[in-house]
């Protein structure tokens, strides 16, 4: 629900001959989680590891099953959050934030003390602190804290406990702030604890008051500050001019707050601004934010802005892009639930009708609250209470220097050429299931790559020429892996009808498919998803308004048309995924999901469009996580259902009922750092297709994309659970064209840059923060934005350059 995701805990005993107080964890950080019961919740606190130390811990211990349980107690201590625990908070010399509660287990005047780190925000204790109330609230009455008034709230303040005695803390607080570099600062709050149960800042807290009652003479002090004051390095924007509107969609009073990169925190700039969306005409729209003697910002309503609202801090958040290529982030926050809704109802109207093109009006109200859902930030159901330990199992090479992109034994590690050869780049990538390989595509010629024992890449060999059966080169558009990955099917870029086999064995197409006349193939995929594992010949395809089966034995023509099912109005079909049963997941440039259990009936459940085109589709190997990509946001849906007739059904076997959707979780990079990521880079969020991690022997953990020069790994249990950024990234110097997981492993992940290829570890990834955004290009003897990291064939980091693609023998 929340974490402060830093501090050290001890018990306190005064008046205990025991001794004063003891250490129980020297790096913790503490959190509130739900129960499986009703308004029952707990206060959790976890021991956090240094990198390394839980690893080294479990080796000196072992695998038994007893040490594990007492291992985990150790690491851990639970309370039941209630009103007997006397829960408090308490400020120290402006810096040091004490949480402090009743040790009941123990002698009378015994207490446990959570010490923050100093880096904790304020806004973050405070709401902390409030939803400690909440809980006990729901706790002592039995009902939901929506209710309560702040009288309510005010009983489990405990204002008559004596003051909370001082621990004995481990660092000195005088250290702590004689740090005067906001770079050390950041590192301090950013220091590695790669073991940790957490994540990082669990709330929008971390740098903006965002609790219910704003403070009026601090809000007053900071927006009396200039615009251009010297405390903001990077001011905003002047706003341009304002088209007339047509129709005002919304008008609301809110806080303006302003993202500052030096600072990595929102600042607030207008403690009153109206936020106004309008229909300026021609499906355009327009969202202006001004107060009584100021213009801050006027941007159109598209999908870039990327907007996210969150309830619990009564916040909306947005990018805005200027002509110059500049990136910045807002915050507007109100002053209720209401006015928040109100204003999200007008501005998500205003995207929809943008997107679509369609009045929003004409839209069922279920639909409706199905979009404005989806832009929420949420909690979905089932989501675990507890995090994985992020566990790496690669041991990569950290020789990271240039290395020349020809293979030459005796070639002198000075001799470095950073620039290809040739005028190609890598655009495709299939990764082997069956034999521990991997595919890239560059222009008419493919790589061949060997995963290596230590969990490197292995250059292998090259296909120099992909040729069509009567000797025409060409450069595949779509490369998939078929039969126990001895052949690829690929497909040619001008003539959609026609597919072509390659028998890798022999590196050259030996079959040429004439699929059907009349329907061209968009897209194929296997006919479930370990096929390519098997001896299975026939595959699924789809055009823009058909779905069907591939049937290469059939002679003539290999479309099946016995399970084709053609639709009368065209659905732009963009995507398609199979489940381990073969239950079919289809995609639309509309933004729709349909989903089948067999080919040739109509769909069992169809997930209404959210506005943008979906690019990347994917599903998990029982078919409960459907993963769509859109450009800039994936969307996760959970496909079981969990009421009705058919609960425990999937939707793929049976149809929700009609007012029972599933609803998805929009999966967005942050707007703070979307905006860093384009102050890098001058590029926005355009994502590659998003893929869980794949295997037979284990679920689903991860979700792999990349967007620019990064790659992006998604921890899928803090995703459902409603985390905060629950993502790691790494950055390269060039944009990734392709990326996948390895086959049987959620820890390493294969990325083709332009002319690079790499298998990279979760280990070598971090949590985004200014430094992981900017990347760590000073080991490299090469400029930030020039060629990337090359290699030789051993290494797992190997550059495709002309002798290996073009000149060398299969």
């Amino acid at each position: 629900m929340i974490e402060l995701p830093q501090g050290q805990l001890y018990l306190v005993r005064p008046l205990s001959p025991k001794g004063y107080s003891e250490l129980i964890f020297k790096d913790a950080a503490i959190r509130i989680r739900r129960t499986g019961q009703d308004f029952q919740y707990q206060l959790v606190v976890q021991r956090v590891y240094e990198e390394g130390e839980a690893e080294l811990l479990a080796e000196e211990e072992g695998e038994d099953a007893e040490i594990d349980a007492l291992t985990a107690e150790r690491d851990e201590k639970t309370f039941l959050l209630d009103e007997a625990i006397h829960f408090r908070v308490e400020s120290r010399n402006r810096s040091e934030k004490v949480l402090a509660w009743k040790d009941l287990s123990g002698d009378v005047g015994d207490l446990y003390e959570f010490i923050c780190d100093p880096s904790a925000q304020s806004a973050q204790v405070e709401a902390f602190e409030r939803i400690a109330k909440q809980c006990q609230y729901e706790r002592k009455y039995r009902r939901s804290h929506a209710t309560a008034s702040d009288a309510d709230l005010r009983q489990f303040e405990f204002d008559d406990e004596q003051p909370i005695p001082q621990a004995s803390p481990i660092h000195s607080p005088t250290l702590a702030r004689s740090i005067e570099s906001a770079d050390a600062m950041f590192q301090l709050k950013n220091e590695a604890n790669m073991g940790v149960k957490r994540d990082s800042g669990a709330y929008l807290a971390d740098t903006v008051d965002l609790s219910p009652t704003s403070q009026e003479s601090e809000g007053q002090e900071e927006a009396s500050t200039s615009v251009n004051s010297s405390s903001h390095p990077n001011p905003p924007p002047t706003a341009p001019p304002q088209p007339e509107p047509l129709e005002v969609l919304s008008h609301e009073l809110a806080e303006l707050h302003f993202f500052d990169f030096p600072s990595g925190s929102f600042m607030l700039r207008d403690v009153s601004v109206a936020a106004q969306v309008s229909d300026i005409g021609n499906w355009n729209y327009w969202l202006h934010v001004a107060s009584k003697d100021h213009e801050w910002l006027g941007i159109p309503v598209v999908a870039e802005m990327n907007p996210v609202f969150n309830f619990e801090f009564l916040s909306f958040i947005f990018n805005q892009f200027t002509e110059d290529g500049s990136a910045y982030s807002w915050l507007l926050r109100f002053q209720d639930r209401d006015t928040l809704a109100r204003f999200q109802e007008g501005l998500m109207q205003a995207l929809w009708e943008q997107l679509n093109e369609q009045k929003w009006a004409k839209v069922k109200e279920r639909e409706r609250q199905y979009v404005l859902n989806a832009f929420e930030d949420l909690t979905m159901e089932d989501a675990p209470e507890e995090d994985e330990v992020e566990t790496s199992e690669t041991d990569e090479s950290d020789d990271d220097r240039p290395r020349s992109e020809h293979y030459d034994s005796d070639e002198e590690e000075e001799n470095v050429e950073t620039q290809p050869l040739d005028d190609d780049i890598n655009t495709g990538l299939a990764v082997g299931y069956k034999h521990d390989r991997s595919f890239v595509v560059r222009g008419s010629k493919i790589g061949v790559f060997k995963h290596h024992p230590n969990n490197n890449l292995e250059f292998s060999t090259n296909i120099s020429k992909v040729e069509t059966p009567k000797g025409e080169l060409f450069s595949p558009r779509k490369v998939m892996l078929h039969n126990e990955d001895r052949n690829m099917i690929l497909q040619k870029d001008n003539d959609p009808n026609k597919l072509y086999r390659m028998d890798l064995e022999y590196g050259k197409v030996v079959d040429e498919w004439n699929v059907h006349d009349d329907i061209p193939v968009l897209e194929f995929a296997p006919e479930n998803k370990f096929a390519q594992m098997t001896h299975e010949p026939t595959f699924l395809g789809v055009s823009k308004n058909a779905l069907f089966r591939v049937d290469p034995r059939l002679s003539g023509t290999k479309l099946v048309d016995s399970q084709l099912k053609q639709y009368a109005s065209k659905n732009d079909f963009s995507a398609l995924s199979t489940t381990e049963k073969g239950y079919i997941a289809v995609a639309s440039n509309k933004g729709d999901v349909r989903l089948f259990d067999r080919l040739g009936i109509n769909a069992k459940t169809h997930i209404p469009a959210l506005g943008e085109p979906i690019i990347g589709l994917d599903v998990s190997a029982d078919g409960r996580w459907v993963l769509a990509t859109c450009r800039t946001y994936l969307l996760l849906i959970d496909a079981l259902q969990k009421e009705g007739k058919n609960e425990g059904k999937l939707g793929f076997e049976k149809s929700f009922a009609a007012d029972s959707k599933p609803q998805p979780r929009r999966l967005t990079l942050t707007p703070e750092h979307v905006a860093q990521f384009h102050h890098e880079t001058g590029q926005g969020v355009s994502f590659t297709p998003a893929r869980f991690n794949t295997s037979q022997t284990s679920e689903e953990s991860s979700i792999i994309t990349a967007t620019g020069p990064y790659i992006v790994d998604w921890n899928l249990k803090k995703v459902i659970r409603g985390a905060k950024a629950p993502y790691i990234i790494k950055r390269y110097s060039e944009d990734v064209k392709a990326d996948d997981f390895k086959f049987g492993s959620d820890q390493n992940v294969i990325v083709a840059l332009p002319n690079e290829v790499n298998m990279v570890g979760k280990n070598k990834m971090s949590r985004p923060t200014r430094e992981s955004i900017a990347g760590d290009f000073e080991r490299l003897s090469t400029p930030r934005r020039g060629s990337g990291r090359v290699g030789t064939r051993q290494s797992g980091c190997y550059k495709l350059g002309r002798d290996d693609v073009v000149d060398s023998p299969f």
